[in-house]
Order: structure tokens, then sequence, then C-alpha cells
């Protein structure tokens, strides 16, 4: 499985089923840029287990403050589309595996 990109208008329908980690993040965010090949792991990891996709904040504002996003990285984890964790800021492969697998 890859990283896909989302946008404002397919948000909804990309997080409605299964379990879906979304990262919130933006060209110019350092960290987004460090988390970015660990989410590509992740992602290769999981496999079928859980979708991860990527919305670009600056492009996709509804979003972004629909879920009150107020810095980046923030990463939310949907369960059949129900906000179910949170998380901000640059974190661990095998702490985003546990959240995951904890959804």
């Amino acid at each position: 499985m890859s990283v896909n990109h989302i946008s404002d208008a397919t948000f909804q329908s990309a997080t409605e089923s299964g379990t879906v980690l979304v990262d919130f993040w933006a060209p110019w965010c350092g960290p987004c840029k460090m988390i970015a090949p660990i989410l590509d792991e992740l992602s290769a990891e999981v496999g079928d287990a859980a979708q991860i996709v990527k919305i670009n904040v600056d492009d996709n504002p509804e979003s972004a403050a629909k879920y009150n996003v107020m810095s980046i990285p923030t990463l939310l984890v949907f369960k059949d589309g129900q906000v179910v964790d949170q998380l901000v800021g640059l974190q661990s492969k095998e702490k985003l595996k546990a959240v995951i697998a904890n959804a």
C-alpha cells in the first residue's frame, strides 16, 4: 500500500470506512518532511489493516478547520468515519503502529 493524497472534496469518502490515519501537513513544515518516510514504511507494514493518507492544509483549509488542526503535523486516526485518536508532532513508527492497532 502507498500513502495517498486526499483533498477537502475527498476527505469524507476517504475516512468513512475502516481504519484511516490522516496526516495533516504542508510542504514548508520540517517535521512533516521528517515523518513522510515513516508513514511510507508504516503503510507498507500495515497493508490492508489500515489506510494512510495525507492532506495538505494550505490547499485544503476546510478539513483542517473542521478538525481544529492548530499545528502540523497533526495525525488523526479514524475508525469507520469517527476520530478515535489524535497525535501532534513527529511520531515514531512504533507509536503510530500501536495507535493503529488500538483503533
